[in-house]
């Protein structure tokens, strides 16, 4: 035997074994989508009935769901109902090509992702780039062995898994940067988005939006008294009986480490001084175990409105309630203080209650 017909016996060896590891690779594959949830549903896209009866057979032995469609209209009508996991269309169909039917899929796609693996002859190098530029997310060729065929499946199935996690993901991400850990209200990072949106929409509109700065007095003496533990306790339950006082449109954001932000949106002046004094005195009369030396919990309440005479912008929102607060803060606490015109700063009469 020569060295040639050695290398060439070699290299048959090679590609047998390189096969059959293919195959287990692709019996793996096929089972392991189908671990942990339903058979995944391939959406089956070819005008010829012979073609897509084969491609179908062969994907049902693999453990696959089937849905044949013969065109690519009823393709993309059939993704937008939902429930397809992967889209395998053919390139060459007439009526909609199916490149073009690839570009329609991901146009009526919504919050999800489908991915589409086109089928197209080895010599179609104009379908692979038209592909490649609409955002075909797979290819197969024919002829097709069964192995290819079903790789080219699980690897667009993988994609479509990596897209959901990375989704998932990104929404735990925004939870947690939108809602404060401590208290569950919503974040500082989020009120800062939300006030603007607010703003805007009011000023847009010419709408009153109101607002609120709530204030825990003494917090650092709770601290010092109970420790940190005590100065949580005072925060969660401030944070809830913020949120018990308001309506659903209402919302309220943690906006320092002692202090809560309220928006009242198309809320006017009386309104907002209903809510505020709900606040203020729901505080003094929330159940909570304190060291009886920290004294009874209060609160300061600051209040502004836009728009009014001296609040034009959202920065002149921000300082008049600030201003407000500030004016509560130094009259010794436990009131309310609004910011009325020319900068004049008020506390009703009656309003601020019994020492604490």
């Amino acid at each position: 035997m020569g060295v040639d017909e050695v290398d060439e016996d070699d290299h048959d060896r090679e590609s047998t074994v390189l096969r059959a590891a293919m195959v287990a690779a692709a019996e793996r594959a096929s089972t392991r989508h189908l671990e942990h949830s339903a058979p995944a549903t391939v959406l089956l896209a070819d005008d010829d009935d012979a073609t897509r009866d084969l491609v179908a057979s062969a994907l049902r032995d693999n453990g696959f769901e089937v849905v044949p469609v013969p065109s690519g209209q009823a393709a993309v009508e059939r993704v937008a109902a939902g429930g397809i996991d992967v889209v395998l269309v053919d390139a060459v169909m007439p009526g909609m090509s199916g490149v073009e039917t690839a570009v329609a899929i991901k146009a009526v796609e919504q919050q999800g992702f489908t991915p589409v693996v086109l089928v197209l002859a080895r010599t179609d190098t104009q379908s692979r780039v038209e592909g490649l530029r609409a955002g075909v997310d797979g290819y197969v060729c024919k002829p097709m062995e069964e192995t290819e065929l079903v790789m080219a499946v699980v690897a667009a199935l993988r994609a479509r898994r990596a897209h959901e996690q990375l989704r998932a993901a990104e929404a735990r991400l925004a939870r947690v940067r939108s809602t404060d850990a401590l208290t569950g209200v919503y974040s500082f990072h989020w009120l800062h988005a939300r006030l603007r949106e607010e703003f805007d929409r009011a000023d847009r509109h010419q709408e009153p939006l109101a607002c609120c700065l709530v204030d825990v007095d003494r917090l650092k003496v709770y601290n010092e008294r109970g420790g940190r533990a005590m100065g949580d306790a005072v925060l969660r339950a401030v944070a809830g009986v913020v949120g018990r006082s308001l309506r659903e449109s209402d919302v309220v954001a943690r906006y320092g480490g002692d202090e809560f932000f309220v928006m009242l949106p198309a809320t006017h002046f009386a309104g907002s001084l209903v809510v505020a004094e709900r606040i203020w005195r729901d505080v003094a009369t929330e159940p909570l175990a304190l060291d009886s030396d920290a004294g009874r919990l209060t609160a300061s309440v600051g209040v502004a409105m836009f728009p009014s005479r001296d609040v034009r912008s959202m920065d002149e929102l921000l300082n008049a309630l600030e201003s407000a607060l500030l004016e509560a803060k130094r009259r010794g606490g436990n009131r309310l203080c609004v910011f009325q015109q020319k900068g004049f700063i008020y506390t009703p009469e009656g309003i601020t209650g019994p020492e604490p």
